[in-house]
């Protein structure tokens, strides 16, 4: 009531002058309207208005309370009543908490291992690793597989041997880091698959069928840091035989890397020579005139850029190979797609991946020894043109123990190289691989279509266990089967670390029927001519497994078993291999 009643008084104050004001201007205007109509005035302002604001009236926050009841603090006097009480407790001093350390594990830089068994098996392993200074470091490895063979109903003697010695120096430094390799080897191996009466109208003096073959190789590679120039590396080797077949190889590849913003652009190139020959001709020649030379020469460019994003990978690049046979003074010039790339769908629950590209391919002896080493010295040498190779594919981990991969290809191939048996050609008599016991290299237009399927179990640190399957089919230009080439293969592995000091592993694995051709050479007939018959090898399981026991933790002892089904097949035709094969030995570690 109070703050209306003031409110008022104001409102009233305000108007009374607004109103004596408002009749004075009414009063003039009416005399000069009735005087001379509309005049003027002067008005003589004696003071200047000077309006102000005035405060609000608001209502406190925290108003005033008139109560007649008001409830008073009581002041309270607070007092501690000690009472002593005698104690006898005596803290001990802390002590910190102790934390058992796992000891680090006692590394070693030499290794020896061997170990015999049937029929007459020897191997032998020995590594070592030495520092020379803070920088450099000398490896050493030798390694040694033999056996004396125990085929029943072989003619030949079918032993074999194969012993290789490895020596490099690396030096690493901080903006680089080199290493340079020294390698030789030696194989033994005995054309011993004569075909069923091969022997019969022939007289053979010796059991020996031997087939020496010698490596020696010197390699270097060079990696830089802050440099356009990222790394190179350079090869020489020189391969020959018993048979006085000889071929000299030399690889350089450089690669050049050009940053640009985020992408990276890099530069590859290639020089690829091989040059060889052989002193006999092909047993498809009923002579043996004239003799096998080559001489072939790659030189290429491989331009790609590589792009990343949040979950895609892409290179982008193409190569340019020019091919010249320096033997028939010929020369071609290939251009191949050189593209991936692969995109995480779901992180790395699935990652899809695809791409297309393609090389030209230098075959060489050593190469063709490394797959089959029942070959002839009698080869034609020629690149394969690898057109293209398109695949796609899915891989990832369905959970943190399991992961997978499946693709699908499909490639074009010019030129491919396929093992298939020589003809029998007793006549010639320059060696004993000339009984149809012997293989050559035959080079038709491929195309292939395959499908590959893996899955790798982690079940814990100590158990792994892996499988995969592929599956081919082959169009061959020539309508001919795809000699020697599996339709069908497929593995298993597992490893199994059992407790501290066993440990055991095992791996399975399955190739699919093959075809292969048997003729017999006609003296002044082509061989296009030779009475044939295609032979179909049977598909084959074979199952190797192992089992260790560590002694201590430099002495263990293990146990190898190979073809633990004691199957007799024929990885090639008229060659059976070994039965079941049990092995033992011992491995120890130490410092040297």
């Amino acid at each position: 009531m109070k703050l209306r009643t003031t409110m008022y008084k104001h409102i009233f104050i305000f108007f009374i002058p607004v109103f004596f004001l408002g009749l004075g201007v009414h009063a003039q205007e009416d005399e000069g309207e009735d005087e001379e109509g509309l005049g003027t005035e002067t008005v003589t302002v004696t003071k200047a208005y000077t309006p102000t604001i005035s405060d609000a009236f608001k209502i406190k926050s925290l108003p005033e309370m008139n109560d007649s009841i008001v409830l008073q603090k009581k002041k309270i006097d607070y007092t501690i009543f000690s009472v002593p009480v005698a104690s006898t407790f005596t803290p001990a001093k802390g002590k910190a908490a102790t934390v058992k350390k796992t000891p680090p594990p006692i590394l070693f830089n030499s290794y020896a291992s061997v170990g015999a068994g049937n029929p007459g098996n020897v191997l032998a392993d020995f590594y070592t690793s030495r520092a020379i200074g803070r920088e450099d470091r000398l490896d050493l490895g030798l390694t040694h597989n033999s056996s004396r063979g125990d085929f029943d109903d072989v003619f030949f003697d079918n032993k074999f041997s194969d012993s290789k010695l490895d020596a490099s120096y690396s030096q690493r430094d901080r903006d680089f880091d080199w290493v340079a390799n020294v390698g030789f080897q030696h194989q033994l191996y005995n054309w011993y698959g004569t075909p069923e009466g091969a022997l019969d109208l022939v007289t053979v003096d010796e059991k020996d069928a031997r087939q020496n073959y010698f490596m020696g190789e010197v390699s270097t590679k060079l990696n830089m840091a802050d440099s356009f120039f990222k790394s190179g590396e350079l090869l020489y080797r020189r391969f020959w035989d018993s048979y006085k077949s000889g071929e000299n190889r030399v690889v350089f590849e450089p690669v050049f890397d050009f940053p640009i913003t985020d992408e990276e652009l890099s530069l590859g190139a290639k020089v690829d020579w091989v040059n060889g020959k052989f002193e006999n001709a092909s047993l498809n020649n009923t002579d043996n005139t004239p003799e096998i030379k080559y001489n072939n020469l790659q030189v290429g460019l491989n331009p790609n850029l590589k792009i990343l994003r949040d979950n895609l990978t892409l290179r982008l690049g193409a190569k340019f190979i020019y091919g010249m046979d320096l033997e028939n003074s010929d020369g071609s010039f290939h251009i191949y797609p050189d593209v991936t790339a692969s995109y995480r769908l779901l992180d790395d629950v699935a990652i899809a991946y695809g791409g297309i590209v393609g090389d030209l391919r230098q075959n060489s002896y050593y190469g063709f020894i490394d797959e089959n080493p029942f070959v002839s010295p009698t080869l034609s040498m020629q690149p394969t043109d690898q057109q293209y190779d398109a695949y796609v594919g899915l891989k990832g981990q369905l959970f943190a123990n399991l992961s997978y991969n499946i693709k699908g290809s499909y490639k074009a191939e010019n030129r491919l190289p396929l093992f298939k048996l020589n003809p029998s050609n007793a006549s010639r008599g320059e060696g004993p691989y000339v009984f149809g016991n012997s293989f050559d290299v035959f080079y038709d237009d491929v195309k292939t279509f395959g499908v590959f399927g893996e899955l790798n179990v982690d079940v814990n640190r100590n158990f792994a266990l892996g499988i995969n399957a592929e599956y081919y089919s082959y169009n061959t230009e020539t309508d001919n089967p795809a000699w020697n080439l599996p339709d069908l293969t497929g593995s298993l592995f597992m490893d199994y670390q059992i407790g501290e000091k066993w440990y055991m592993g095992a791996n399975l694995f399955y190739v699919g029927k093959r075809s292969d051709i048997s003729s017999v050479a006609v003296p002044s007939t082509p061989a296009n001519l030779f009475a044939s018959e295609i032979i179909e090898l049977d598909g084959y399981f074979d199952a190797n497994a192992h089992i260790g026991y560590r002694l201590n933790k430099q002495l263990s002892i293990f146990v190898k078993a190979a073809n633990i089904a004691n199957n007799n097949y024929q990885r090639w035709a008229n060659y059976q291999v070994q039965g079941l094969q049990i092995l033992g030995g011992a491995t120890y570690k130490f410092d040297f």
